[in-house]
């Protein structure tokens, strides 16, 4: 093993060793009262009652799963794509465990002030960040070392195609985990949102909302486990894609080729300078808007340009040939850069401090109908500089290095992953603060505090969503070129109609797919709606403080949706690229994952900056703008959030697992294409 393999191993240990010490961190921290702890607990139980139930549904899907790839493919990939579902799952439940657990002491920390709050959920965030890119290293790095200890006479190319099940298995449950997740959180927040909000005139996080609780289980279920999941697919999916594009494209002889290793040593860099991101992020008690997301932009920023620095040290440290190396950095950097910008892009689509959603504020004054027709016009509009910044990226990265530039491209986009992701996860863990401040009636400045939290984690959750989708662009293409090696395809014929008919098929697939998810939360939401209508309706006491809403119910009816309505698009996603890869050709899979990935992109932009957009309309209204809270303008905004709602956080999320997961099926199943 050499030594910069060796050292990458370590900073995936060092990043969980990091992530246990802020998880101590966070537990050591003060709970509150009574009333907080047990209103914690209800949502604590709800979560990882859904979390059980739903990995009992996929144990059995990745059963299936691993016997068909174990026939058809070889039980070495069989074996790597177990590894990938577990942990895959594994850190979903590690990010949830100390989120459901960090919302209360957020909530309680924000009574001493607004640092001491940042610091809690932050730290919560940083868990996440710490346990996809630890794991997520560990896990590609290992079982490369593996294979290639007990199989050293197989060439880079094959232990490269087992290898490649790990991050099969990682998007099968990144799939499930969006979905599912999605369409729990949102069935919650719609019930939330139309019958309390906007029937009864009473807030969401409000206690005598029957919703409450499964709307608080949701943000952890969509917006903690869901994500991590995604940007750990991503994560995985970047690295292997570039080692195996370099196992082809350079004949590779030595599995310690520095082409093979500097996806590996890159990643391993990137967990250093997170670590150092996510210590650098604190704020002023009297902190503004603006200056909570300039603490959070540090770290971000920092770790990029620690990142940078490290890389040229790698590639001049590793034995390129003269002049590749820095070719290698430029590539590198290409992908640093256009994560910073497609990020800020999306804030300036989404954050309230903006023209953007400031307008679509704005034409609340006219009804809800405006509001829906200028949010979804900015969305659209939103989709110009995230394509060019990839298409850039793309077209800069293959000058210098082919497609294997493209996909160092995407390792260093998502370097940054362990306090970028942080600073995503934290958000769910404020806004649970909040809802918990809420129903144990604590001081107003509580609330304001957690406020301005959520607040951020709004728009640093949208940010997110555009730093997932544009490193879920990069990663399919990345895999898709490696798949194009795996079968041989050196180019692809537009005018054959095989291909054509592939393209329009993938072009097809994101709309079919979130046509599938909009549904499916629409019929979630309805059993959710009808069901806090008959709570209001049928139990005494509720709106005057008297009666106790059933809130177990509420949780149960969003989780049986939930795992009900996500087995049809994951289905989709897995069967759609087989059944054209064998019925019309590896051609015409070529074409279907360029038409999903092209179409995808946009789709994906559009519906999370739309959500985006809608969701922080409706804040900025709520700060105290245009008549603020129960004003025509406020209701109009609160229906453009319901809509939106399954845009950001169910369809248009997880159409970038969709991109991945129908290229990672493409390269794993490769043999039988061939033929």
């Amino acid at each position: 093993m050499s030594t910069e393999l060796l050292a990458s191993l370590a900073a995936g240990v060092l990043a969980l060793l990091v992530g246990t010490f802020l998880t101590r961190r966070v537990m050591n921290q003060d709970e509150g009262n009574e009333t907080m702890a047990g209103i914690a607990k209800a949502i604590q139980e709800g979560s990882m009652a859904f979390l059980k139930r739903e990995y009992t549904y996929l144990a059995i899907f990745v059963a299936v799963v691993t016997v068909v790839v174990g026939a058809l493919v070889g039980p070495k990939t069989a074996i790597s794509y177990v590894l990938g579902a577990v942990i895959s799952g594994a850190t979903g439940y590690l990010g949830m465990t100390v989120a459901t657990r960090a919302n209360v002491r957020t909530a309680a920390a924000a009574i001493k002030g607004l640092n001491p709050a940042l610091q809690v959920a932050f730290s919560s965030g940083a868990v996440m960040g710490l346990s996809v890119v630890g794991l997520g290293l560990l896990g590609v790095g290992l079982l490369y070392v593996t294979y290639t200890t007990l199989y050293d006479t197989a060439s880079a190319p094959e232990i490269m195609k087992w290898v490649a099940g790990f991050s099969f298995g990682a998007s099968s449950i990144a799939l499930f985990a969006r979905v599912g997740g999605g369409i729990y959180t949102k069935a919650a927040d719609v019930g939330a949102d139309l019958v309390g909000k906007v029937e009864q005139g009473i807030p969401e996080d409000d206690p005598r909302n029957p919703a409450t609780i499964a709307d608080n289980v949701g943000d952890n279920v969509g917006d903690v486990a869901g994500m991590g999941a995604d940007l750990f697919e991503s994560y995985v999916g970047s690295i292997i894609a570039a080692m195996a594009i370099a196992a082809v494209a350079f004949n590779v002889e030595s599995f310690n080729s520095a082409y093979m290793i500097l996806p590996l040593t890159i990643a391993g860099a990137g967990i250093l300078c997170s670590i150092i991101g996510i210590f650098l992020v604190r704020s002023k008690e009297d902190a503004s808007f603006g200056n909570l997301l300039w603490s959070i932009r540090r770290g971000i920023f920092a770790a990029a340009i620690l990142v940078a620095i490290a890389t040229y040290g790698i590639v001049n440290i590793l034995n390129f040939p003269a002049g590749v190396g820095m070719d290698l950095f430029f590539a590198v950097a290409t992908g640093l850069v256009g994560g910073v910008i497609i990020g800020l892009v999306t804030e300036y689509y989404t954050s309230y401090e903006y023209g953007p959603t400031k307008s679509v504020a704005g034409s609340s004054e006219t009804g809800p109908a405006t509001v829906i027709i200028s949010g979804f016009a900015i969305a659209m509009q939103s989709t110009v500089v995230p394509v060019l910044v990839v298409s850039a990226a793309i077209w800069i990265a293959y000058s210098l290095a082919g497609f294997y530039g493209v996909a160092i491209s995407a390792v260093g986009m998502l370097s940054t992953l362990g306090v970028t992701l942080a600073t995503d996860a934290y958000g769910p863990v404020a806004d649970n603060a909040g809802g918990i401040a809420e129903q144990s009636q604590l001081d107003p400045e509580v609330r304001e505090r957690t406020d301005a939290l959520d607040s951020l984690g709004n728009t640093t959750a949208a940010t997110g969503k555009g730093f997932a989708i544009g490193s879920a662009a990069l990663t399919s293409l990345a895999l898709m070129a490696a798949y194009a090696q795996a079968v041989e395809l050196t180019s692809i014929n537009l005018l054959d109609h095989t291909t054509v008919v592939g393209l329009f098929i993938g072009a097809m697939l994101p709309f079919l797919f979130s046509a599938f998810t909009m549904s499916a939360v629409g019929r979630a939401a309805y059993a959710m709606v009808t069901e806090v209508r008959r709570q209001f309706r049928e139990i005494p006491g509720i709106m005057d403080g008297t009666g106790e809403p059933e809130y177990a119910r509420c949780v149960d009816i969003s989780t049986r949706g939930a795992l009900k309505e996500m087995v049809v698009p994951g289905i989709l996603a897995v069967a759609a690229p087989l059944l054209v890869g064998v019925i019309l050709g590896k051609e015409a899979l070529g074409g279907l994952l360029i038409g999903s990935i092209a179409a995808g992109f946009m789709l994906a932009v559009t519906m999370a900056n739309a959500g985006g957009a809608w969701d922080n309309a409706k804040k900025y209204i709520e700060s105290g703008n245009l008549d603020g809270k129960g004003s025509d303008a406020h209701e109009a905004t609160v229906v453009g959030d319901t809509v939106g709602d399954p845009f950001k956080d169910t369809s248009g999320p997880s159409l970038n697992i969709l991109l991945k997961l129908m290229s990672i099926v493409a390269l794993v199943f490769a043999p039988i294409f061939i033929g």
